[in-house]
């Protein structure tokens, strides 16, 4: 597992990639699209409350979407510390990264919830139904954020020195 916004791998376009915003309740999916342009919201997943149940969910979604990369929102503090909830998903990734065995990046993800409700209210989307769709939006804000910087990195990599 890589540290917070640590590259994997380099080289464009990126594996196809699974964003995945924790929650206790439910996750929020995105999924990159195969040229690695763009991150799409997937449904999400009902938090089953048990650790095996729902590693085995997420591994049915990576399978049929031939995921090869993870992407996990870190939720730090806004002064960058980790509390509980981040300790929480760091240990949620680092198991499922071991019962995947693909790689994973953990990503800051401090206002992806705040933005994905500004996007969706922005669209006019009532509160309730907002709040049914805030994860996977927030799993693609997170995810379309690492896509671009993997993108400006590839390009600088590639500008001669």
């Amino acid at each position: 597992m890589n540290a917070p916004g640590a590259a994997a791998a380099s080289g464009w376009p990126p594996p196809r990639t699974l964003g995945i915003d924790y929650g206790r309740k439910r996750l929020g999916l995105a999924v990159t699209d195969p040229l690695g342009i763009a991150a799409h919201p997937l449904p999400g997943l009902r938090h089953p409350g048990e650790l095996p149940a729902l590693l085995a969910a997420l591994a049915e979604v990576i399978a049929e979407r031939e995921i090869e990369h993870l992407v996990v929102g870190l939720p730090l503090n806004m002064d960058g510390t980790r509390g509980p909830m981040a300790r929480e998903v760091e240990r949620f990734a680092a198991q499922l990264a071991e019962a995947t065995g693909l790689p994973l990046e953990l990503v800051d993800e401090r206002l992806s919830t705040r933005e994905a409700d500004e996007r969706l209210a922005a669209a006019g989307m009532h509160w309730r139904r907002r709040k049914r769709h805030r994860d996977q939006v927030s799993a693609a804000i997170l995810l379309g954020e690492w896509l671009e910087r993997r993108r400006r990195r590839a390009g600088a990599a590639r500008e001669p020195g």
